[in-house]
């Protein structure tokens, strides 16, 4: 007894509730089947009143059925069916426009000119433009509502009208339909920071750059080492056929490294812990073994170092597991005399450089410095010629001082308020290490930042290069990297350099556009690559690819920062005279004239490329 009173007196089994549908629904069918098809109909609708069907579609009348109606989806939501009535104001609306439209093109297409019809075509773009108008209202006012009713924003999106989404291009496509370019030029600027990877795209094919025979290779590496250049056709009907072509490609591929260890890539060497992580390196806890690695070393940058003064090489790299240096000769850039960027740099790596008597300058910080000297006497100017003062100017101008007198308070240590209160002498104050520290904040603030990029110029060049030899923290200490000397790269040989070359290979991929798929090649060129590489390929490519392809590069991120300006090119020295004294340093005399051009791309870097109609266009 107990246990049936913790039942309700109405409780039935599923199994019975179940019974008594399945009778109810046998019932209701026969009495359907025998009544009159106008009664049978009204009565499912009246027993199906509120009830959606389980299938979306009109509601089902029941003719020719033998057993009971569907059943309730209980899932289902009755704005997500085609009889709701979201659903059928969307198609009437859609069909009046459609409707509408067509009785509009009718009469555009129908030549006669009566007064009739114009009058016609008017009202009915008229009721058209209306009916737009309205329609975007009552959708912004049922937009506005939709959080107070029960529809979800995801139906909301499934039932608005249907939106044309654009078809994304791969950044390596070429765009081969878009319009030509307003402006023809013939050239780009320069770039000098490193890259790791070229991807170059054309819709047509690079198969002349693979499986270049032995003589053409051959050819190729005495090319690079005589430092000649073969001239190509500015249209190159058949470039398999072409050898000029292919050697020349094999002679872009080349470059000088020191030092060459074959089981290890020695580029990018910042942040390269991991390449190096697990590898062989007898020289980590040897130390007589370290001692002549960097006697090698130094021996090889001092080569190179005579040969940039005598401008027979253009420009080096040296890529230690800390920073970048690039080294310059005189004329590139638009500098007077050789100049070296070294980024990024610290606190510490600057301060060892003074001790050393290296004059040097933060370029970046003096651009900084005088755009703030120049504005500030137009600001003067301005308010002399307006007479008065803006407010809102000296309130400017009040922080700034508030600002400036709070600088001031944390460069004498912060201690005057102690002297106010009269407690100076019952707490320890800081030492004159500390002090120190606290004003030169501003300067540790740079570290492993653009900003940090020191230019040093002129002599001083030969000073860093001394320091670098001497320098203990070139070389790492521990990790993966101990006892390895700095990478040095260069366009041209060097005492004590292994030829290298960049690896290169085509592939023939479907790129999606907007009439469907279409055949890209691509040529992906992979390594340290140089601002004279990237230039000789590009000026290798414009014949080869009929004057059409983009290239997509991918930079080594910390030597962005070395394409900030450096000194201008004096009035005494025009540039054609810095052009002639480096026609022997190997490099082409059209990638010269590129190198020569002051640097305008500042912090950043080219990231795209793309030539049209002989015509360069680009992104950074």
């Amino acid at each position: 007894m107990s246990e049936q009173g913790c039942y309700s007196p109405s409780f039935k089994k599923p199994s019975d509730i179940l019974r008594m549908r399945r009778k109810r629904a046998r019932s209701e069918g026969v009495c359907a089947g025998t009544s009159s098809p106008a009664s049978g109909s009204s009565n499912v609708t009246a027993s199906l009143a509120g009830v959606r069907p389980f299938s979306p579609g009109p509601l089902l009348k029941g003719q020719g059925r033998s057993g009971g109606v569907k059943r309730r989806n209980p899932f289902a939501n009755i704005e997500n069916t085609y009889n709701s009535p979201k659903k059928r104001a969307v198609s009437s609306a859609e069909d009046a426009s459609e409707c509408r439209k067509a009785l509009a093109v009718t009469l555009l297409c129908d030549g006669r000119s009566s007064t009739e019809q114009n009058a016609n075509l008017r009202a009915s773009f008229g009721e058209l433009l209306s009916t737009d108008l309205n329609g975007k209202q009552s959708d912004n006012q049922n937009k506005k509502t939709s959080f107070s009713e029960e529809d979800s924003s995801f139906e909301e999106d499934l039932f608005a009208t249907e939106k044309v989404i654009p078809i994304l291009k791969s950044p390596e496509a070429p765009q081969i339909c878009g319009a030509p370019p307003t402006e023809v030029c013939r050239e780009y600027p320069a770039d000098w920071s490193l890259k790791t990877r070229l991807l170059f795209t054309s819709p047509h094919s690079f198969s002349w750059a693979e499986h270049l025979k032995a003589q053409e290779e051959a050819q190729g590496l005495s090319l690079h080492c005589r430092a000649e250049y073969a001239s190509l056709p500015q249209n190159i009907q058949d470039p398999r056929s072409c050898t000029e072509l292919r050697c020349g490609f094999q002679q872009c591929l080349q470059y000088w490294q020191h030092p060459s260890l074959p089981w290890l890539s020695l580029f990018p060497r910042i942040g390269a812990e991991r390449k190096f992580a697990g590898k062989n390196t007898p020289w980590a806890q040897d130390a007589a073994l370290q001692q002549s690695l960097m006697s090698e070393w130094s021996v090889s940058l001092t080569s190179l170092y005579s040969l940039l003064k005598a401008r027979l090489c253009p420009y080096f790299y040296v890529c230690s597991y800390q920073f970048t240096v690039l080294f310059r000769a005189a004329g590139l850039s638009a500098a007077k005399g050789i100049t070296a960027l070294l980024s990024p740099t610290t606190r510490g790596l600057r301060e060892a450089m003074k001790a050393d008597g290296i004059e040097f300058l933060l370029p970046l910080l003096e651009e900084k410095r005088k755009s703030k000297e120049s504005c500030s006497p137009q600001l003067n100017d301005n308010s002399q010629l307006t007479g008065g003062a803006d407010p809102s100017d000296a309130v400017t101008s009040q922080h700034s001082d508030k600002e400036e007198d709070e600088y001031d308070d944390e460069d004498d240590g912060g201690l005057s308020w102690l002297q106010d209160m009269g407690i100076q002498d019952k707490i320890k104050k800081p030492d004159a290490i500390s002090i120190k520290l606290r004003k030169e904040h501003n300067e540790v603030r740079l570290d492993h930042r653009p900003e940090s990029v020191v230019l040093v110029e002129g002599s001083n060049t030969f000073t860093l290069i001394n320091f670098l030899i001497n320098c203990k923290s070139l070389v790492a200490g521990a990790g993966s990297q101990a006892g390895l000397p700095p990478t040095l790269l260069a366009p041209t040989a060097f005492r004590g350099a292994t030829l290298q070359m960049l690896k290169a290979r085509s592939v023939n991929v479907k790129t999606q556009v907007r009439t469907g798929y279409q055949d890209v090649c691509s040529l992906e060129v992979t390594g340290p690559i140089m601002p004279h590489a990237l230039h000789a390929l590009t000026q290798l490519l414009k014949p080869a690819q009929k004057g059409g392809f983009s290239v997509s590069l991918y930079t080594h991120e910390p030597s962005v920062v070395l394409n900030v300006p450096v000194t201008k090119l004096s009035e005494s020295d025009p540039q054609s005279n810095m052009e002639q004294d480096l026609v022997r340093c190997g490099l082409q005399q059209s990638t010269i004239q590129q190198l020569v051009e002051p640097a305008t791309l500042g912090k950043s870097a080219l990231r795209q490329l793309h030539m049209r109609e002989f015509s360069y266009s680009w992104s950074s």
